[in-house]
């Protein structure tokens, strides 16, 4: 039996963060968090998730610096970042992929959809 994908899940909203886990947990999915993006960057690091999952707007250290500071470091480049954000303009997504991150989802999460996003950046 194989393990699980690792999960991320960067998310400082209490509430959010606990129902992207329960859910995200019932897909198969083992789920690690962190509230800003100084952890993030830690747990990265620390962890090498297969996929990391990132609200944009995070207290300490935004999610747009954490992207651009992942990919800036050679142990955690190649870690793929969905951003998770609350903005759904055409220039928030461009933003996100500028700063880093392999794709975009907004708030409220579609969740299949985000599932696939997930499989897609995950599959070996």
């Amino acid at each position: 039996m194989s393990r699980p994908t690792v999960v991320l899940l960067v998310e400082d909203n209490e509430l959010n963060r606990e129902m992207m886990v329960r859910r995200l947990g019932r897909a198969g999915l083992e789920v690690l968090t962190a509230g800003d993006g100084a952890q993030a960057l830690s747990v990265m690091a620390a962890e090498q998730p297969a996929v990391v999952l990132m609200d944009m707007n995070l207290p300490v250290m935004d999610g747009w610096t954490a992207c651009r500071r992942a990919r800036e470091d050679e142990a955690i480049r190649h870690i793929p970042i969905i951003a998770l954000t609350a903005h759904a303009m055409e220039v928030d997504r461009q933003n996100a992929l500028e700063a880093g991150c392999d794709d975009y989802a907004t708030k409220p999460v579609d969740f299949p959809g985000l599932l696939i996003k997930i499989e897609k950046l995950t599959r070996k």
